[in-house]
């Protein structure tokens, strides 16, 4: 198997588009609601192996916290709304980068095909053994840690071992979940009891409370404080990217969709967080696998941002704007034919009024020419010329300058009119 996966590679993406599938397949029957997605394998979703997996990252994920979860390095990740309020925000090629990889499996990730670890994870919440290195077991967390907001604030190695992931935080005591421990996780009644407590704990801390087994949820009697301490402590939009992570990873996909939608509401209708919004927008929604979910998701939010010209999660411009573009590319080019085409009439019956003026003028001279002949005639040396020699001679040279004349009225009669039509 090692020599196998050694010949495959994989090339990475470079683009947010390259990350971004959400608008690819926006015929997809869209569901009623935008509450829960289903499981992990509903229609619309991204589990299948995409054409570009990117690599394994190399360094921290986006939501692995650290001390003080990284607050610095994140803010201008997860924290630009309230420093840059009006700025056109940027979509980040490292969020995207980092949520399609969780969203499909993290497709490089070749050890954990067949690598068993020791169940680190699952042992912690089966209450076998603590957390390092703090030493201390899941039950004490649930029952003493509960509601005991400046522990939960200021202590940053419990929520690697709350929400294990498939990746390395920097807590490099807590161990990556594999493929084999989440099923074996999944089965274990006691394990997931204790992490839907976990999630409650967390929900509570952040002003929100669980309202049913779905996984909807609404504010908290403590929410006016709690959401205040949110709006300002940016760190924790790193644990809930984590939260929303675990949550899938360990069978909850269905739970993240009316978080994130309770969390959008309460950022950009509501107002009470809007330092959130752009976590919100940026991360949360991505770490949703069905792209239908994502699309209503973004919609509901699109409806209610301000500025609206602002917003850059939508469908991408350049397919928004190409049947615009054609119809205004469309326009012009029949009018300028239209316009051509009378312009072209105008100067050809301009043309032929010149032709039929020049004939006219042609016959009332050489009817001029009799008259002059014997005037002519005295000025020439010959004695006796002939009425026939001084005529053909005179009717060339009239005839001369009466197309030099008709030709001067033939190019400015079109111009005149020319410049009439275009007045």
């Amino acid at each position: 198997m090692g020599n196998l996966l050694g010949g495959v590679s994989f090339r990475e993406p470079t683009t947010v588009e390259d990350c971004d599938s959400t608008w690819q397949t926006d015929s997809e029957p869209e569901p009623e609601e935008p509450g829960p997605g289903g499981g992990s394998e509903g229609p619309g979703q991204e589990p299948e192996q995409p054409a570009q997996p990117p690599e394994r990252a190399g360094g921290r994920s986006h939501s692995s916290p650290a001390p003080d979860e990284d607050a610095e390095a994140a803010g201008a990740e997860q924290g630009g709304d309230s420093t840059e309020a009006t700025a056109k925000p940027k979509r980040s090629f490292y969020a995207a980068r980092d949520l399609y990889k969780y969203r499909h499996q993290y497709p490089q990730n070749f050890k954990d095909i067949r690598y068993q670890n020791d169940l680190s994870n699952l042992r912690f919440y089966k209450n076998k053994i603590p957390f390092k290195p703090d030493g201390v077991y899941i039950e004490e967390v649930l029952n003493k840690w509960k509601g005991d907001y400046e522990k939960l604030e200021h202590n940053h190695t419990y929520i690697q071992w709350l929400f294990p992931l498939r990746e390395q935080g920097l807590n490099f005591y807590a161990k990556e979940l594999t493929t084999y421990e989440i099923e074996e996780f999944k089965k274990t009644k006691e394990a997931i009891r204790r992490f839907l407590l976990a999630y409650k704990m967390m929900l509570e801390f952040f002003g929100i409370k669980l309202t049913d087994k779905t996984g909807n949820v609404a504010r908290a009697v403590n929410w006016q404080e709690r959401f205040q301490h949110l709006n300002e402590s940016q760190h924790n939009y790193l644990r809930i990217t984590r939260i929303l992570k675990s949550l899938g990873e360990l069978g909850y996909e269905s739970f993240k969709s009316p978080l994130v939608k309770f969390i959008l509401h309460e950022a950009l209708v509501e107002n009470t967080i809007p330092n959130i919004k752009q976590s919100a927008l940026e991360y949360f929604v991505y770490t949703i696998r069905d792209r239908r979910e994502r699309r209503k998701l973004l919609r509901f939010a699109q409806k209610h941002y301000t500025p609206s010209e602002n917003f850059i999660w939508g469908p991408p411009r350049k397919e928004q704007s190409e049947g615009s573009k054609a119809q205004k590319m469309s326009s012009p080019l029949a009018s300028s034919h239209n316009s051509q085409t009378s312009m072209h009439k105008k100067a050809k019956d301009s043309k032929n009024s010149s032709s039929a003026v020049h004939l006219n003028s042609k016959t009332a001279e050489e009817k001029k020419v009799a008259p002059k002949e014997p005037v002519e005639e005295t000025d020439r040396p010959s004695p006796e010329p002939s009425n026939e020699a001084a005529k053909p001679r005179n009717t060339e040279k009239d005839s001369n300058a009466e197309n030099v004349n008709s030709q001067s009225e033939k190019t400015e009669r079109p111009r005149h009119n020319l410049s009439e039509f275009m007045e």
